[in-house]
């Protein structure tokens, strides 16, 4: 039997996606728990439609993604620390610090948890430092240290 799957289960396929199970599997414990529901030709004709309206937003979020990376990659970000006289800052830069620079000079608003810093950052200079979007979406940003 032909079911598409409403919600992720274990073992067996993600969420829209049509498998083929055994009647009773079906019957008796996917459709009830509303796992999945039965590939009727209505049904089939939703999944498709749901299946396009989820293509378009990832094409339109791939855009947004794709001009962001273009404003991040223009120029890089500078961040100020204070130093002593040998150049080497007090303490070093966080993902927060670089997060907080996105959204002050180039006017993005990215989550400090998706920013992971290539190197130990502790003195002054340029670095570098990887932004995930997710899906597979990564770019590599620079940014420079400067001293206050």
């Amino acid at each position: 039997m032909q079911v598409i799957l409403i919600q992720d289960v274990d073992n067996l396929g993600g969420r829209n996606e049509l498998v083929t199970v055994k009647n009773g599997y079906a019957r008796n414990f996917l459709i009830p728990k509303k796992f999945a529901v039965e590939a009727n030709p209505s049904n089939l004709k939703q999944l498709e439609e749901k299946l396009k309206v989820q293509a378009k937003k990832e094409a339109a979020l791939l855009a947004e993604i794709n001009k962001v990376v273009e404003v991040l990659k223009a120029s890089p970000v500078k961040i100020g620390a204070k130093t002593g006289t040998s150049g080497k800052i007090f303490g070093s830069v966080t993902s927060l610090q670089i997060a907080r620079a996105i959204r002050d000079q180039k006017g993005y608003e990215i989550d400090r948890k998706r920013i992971s810093i290539v190197d130990d950052v502790k003195e002054l200079g340029t670095y570098k430092a990887n932004i995930d979007f997710g899906n597979g979406n990564t770019t590599e940003v620079e940014f420079e240290v400067i001293g206050e």
